[in-house]
């Protein structure tokens, strides 16, 4: 989530777990500093916050999940009045044990068309030496900022799969 106030992150944050389920995992709040480019329809300074669900959620419904997020966030902005033109950003993705997926309405070279208007991509690798970024990586992401959240994501995952599941 992204916002200008961080009081919505409470708010966003119950609307998702009526969808989605509860939350087990919540980030601090971080600057969101790193890039301009949501200033001009979200206001500044700009926020990030993180939540994981509880559920393990079926990587077949991120399409579905984004279009959600985007009502949702349209939601905001009736609510708000206009000002700013997008109060909060959701962003949907999902943590699996070897990468970080993310959910996009805009195409690139690097992005898979899911449905709906709706694109995936792979914005981290989590190898050995923990996670690894790609050229496309945001560059909040690939600085490190967000590793204990994702760390945290990834240890809750493989905790709720079936043994046989884990790879070492």
């Amino acid at each position: 989530m992204i916002s200008y106030d961080k009081s919505l992150f409470d708010d966003a944050q119950i609307s998702l777990q009526e969808a989605f389920g509860t939350c087990d995992i919540i980030s601090d709040i971080f600057d969101f500093d790193f890039t301009h480019y949501y200033d001009g329809e979200m206001g500044s300074p700009l926020w990030r916050r993180f939540v994981a669900f509880e559920h393990l959620a079926d990587p077949g419904r991120l399409a579905w999940a984004k279009r959600f997020s985007n009502e949702l966030e349209a939601r905001f902005a009736a609510l708000g009045g206009g000002s700013p033109a997008r109060p909060i950003n959701l962003d949907m993705g999902y943590v699996e044990q070897s990468k970080l997926v993310l959910a996009s309405m805009k195409n690139f070279s690097h992005r898979i068309y899911l449905a709906d208007g709706v694109y995936a991509e792979v914005t981290l690798a989590y190898h050995k030496a923990g996670w690894q970024s790609y050229e496309w990586t945001f560059p909040d992401y690939a600085s490190g900022r967000y590793r204990a959240f994702l760390d945290a994501a990834r240890s809750s995952l493989l905790s709720k799969r079936e043994p046989k599941e884990v790879e070492k």
